[in-house]
């Protein structure tokens, strides 16, 4: 996809030449300052009741008079922030979607100057819109035709800042799109071994160090607790590491890690059997990691960063870990397993632990942990845990910025109680109380050494109904906090 901005004076949006104008409304009344032809046709629309001036409604006018563009869609935001500017965006981009479309233009109407993070809204709108699963459906239809987005600018300063946002949202669209693609796939497709080959890939395109480490070299380094979780499954597992140099050696990393059960059955505690079948979606931290990996490395900020993926099955079977089994992990600490469906943690563990390796400045776990935070957050914020409230802050702040937006969760002492076992270091289990804390609470035994948060992305990996699949998220949010470390 190619974003561009290009200036235009008063009343260039009508002359403009391309496939689809997308005018965006900022405000309750029709702006001041709009193309003559535009603002009639919108005062029309208003009037006809083909168009209310309420945020996220949109209105599809065909070949207005004095518009060389034939389609015009017109969306409106109800102020100048960026959300308000993505949805009235996304709803505009619906009414295109099937036109056929391949150059689009965007006009915004209301807003004295744009800014980076408007672009960047507009550039994630149009990358969700564009998006179309076609991997194993062949019957699918055509990919959309969109290839060039023109956002119309006043002056160079303003298509400067334009410039700076679209570079930044193209790259994450790119990012989000490939976390989506791999969520997407069955878990017959993307098991451990093609998520190696997917970081192979990314090593090769853009000059990664990449590892992978097979079953023989991750039991040599004892991750027992990793393993525990894989030696139920046929398929192999797979530890990679992924490193991007963007600065000095000196200069500590970021490390990211994410959870890579590429279909999680529950194990010898089999999960029901009713939307079984959206847990392919398990993996939607490893793709997260993935994804951020790619917009980073398109960016190519002055920073170090490190993905860490935990890729395994979690299945039932003869050699499959059982409930009440012991096993030690990576950190010396033994875990007694009370249920065999909590193994995300399981694998994040001895991730952490490995993680320490590196010397990080900050260590960021990213999983699809807990159906708790499910019913905590739902599908809007992602769930995020910190040992440090800088790196909260940063966090939260980066979510904020990408639209992509987390909540922070507490870990007080006193939830560490319910992961006490007769038998072993820790269970890792609390009960169903506070669950999702419970589970970072597990996780923060193993990071005693870190500046450590976790995003539990339960929630907000992937979604349900009609509308089933990958999000993609939280690869904005990652992409700005790595973003802001960079010197």
């Amino acid at each position: 996809m190619d974003f561009t901005s290009q200036s235009a004076a008063a009343g260039a949006a009508s002359r403009v030449v391309a496939d689809a104008l997308l005018v965006l409304l900022v405000g309750r009344t029709v702006p001041v300052g709009l193309d003559e032809p535009l603002a009639r046709a919108v005062d029309a629309a208003t009037r006809g009741g083909d168009l209310r001036l309420e945020n996220g409604k949109a209105a599809y006018l065909h070949r207005v008079d004095g518009v060389k563009a034939s389609r015009v869609a017109v969306a409106v935001a109800s102020e100048d922030s960026a959300k308000a500017l993505k949805t009235a965006a996304v709803a505009g981009l619906a009414l295109l979607k099937a036109t056929g479309v391949a150059h689009l233009a965007v006009k915004v109407a209301g807003i004295s100057a744009l800014q980076a993070a408007h672009a960047e809204a507009v550039a994630a709108a149009v990358g969700e819109a564009a998006y179309l699963y076609r991997a194993t459906k062949p019957s699918a239809p055509p990919a959309p035709a969109l290839h060039k987005v023109t956002v119309l600018c006043h002056s160079k300063d303003e298509a400067r800042r334009v410039d700076e946002g679209l570079a930044r949202g193209a790259a994450i669209v790119k990012g989000t799109t490939l976390a989506r693609e791999l969520a997407n796939l069955p878990g017959n497709h993307c098991t451990p071994s093609h998520l190696a080959a997917e970081a192979r890939r990314l090593g090769r395109k853009y000059s990664l160090k990449v590892e992978v480490l097979e079953r023989k070299a991750i039991e040599k380094l004892g991750m027992g607790s990793f393993l525990a979780v894989a030696q139920g499954s046929a398929e192999p597992p797979r530890f990679i590491v992924m490193h991007y140099e963007g600065a000095g050696r000196k200069q500590p990393p970021t490390v990211l890690v994410g959870k890579g059960i590429t279909f999680d059955s529950g194990g010898i505690s089999l999960k029901p059997g009713e939307a079984m079948d959206e847990m392919k979606f398990d993996m939607g931290g490893a793709a997260s990691v993935l994804g951020t990996m790619c917009t980073v490395a398109e960016l190519e900020p002055r920073v170090n960063l490190i993905g860490i993926i935990a890729a395994t099955e979690n299945m039932p079977g003869g050699r499959a870990v059982k409930p009440g089994d012991v096993v030690k992990s990576l950190s010396g600490q033994t875990i007694e397993i009370l249920n065999t469906d909590a193994e995300g943690r399981l694998i994040l563990c001895d991730a952490l632990t490995y993680a320490e390796r590196f010397k990080p400045a900050a260590v960021v776990d990213i999983a699809t942990l807990t159906g708790a935070c499910v019913i905590a957050l739902g599908g809007v914020r992602t769930g995020m845990f910190a040992n440090d409230d800088a790196l909260a802050a940063q966090l939260q702040a980066a979510g904020d910025a990408a639209l992509d937006p987390c909540w922070r969760m507490p870990v007080d002492e006193e939830y560490d109680e319910a992961l006490k076992s007769n038998f072993a270091d820790m269970a890792n289990i609390g009960g169903r109380p506070a669950g999702a804390i419970t589970a970072a609470m597990f996780l923060k035994r193993f990071t005693k050494k870190l500046c450590w948060a976790h995003l539990d992305i339960a929630g907000t990996a992937w979604k349900t109904g009609p509308a089933k699949g990958a999000t993609g998220r939280p690869v904005g949010l990652l992409t700005h906090f790595v973003l802001a470390r960079a010197r």
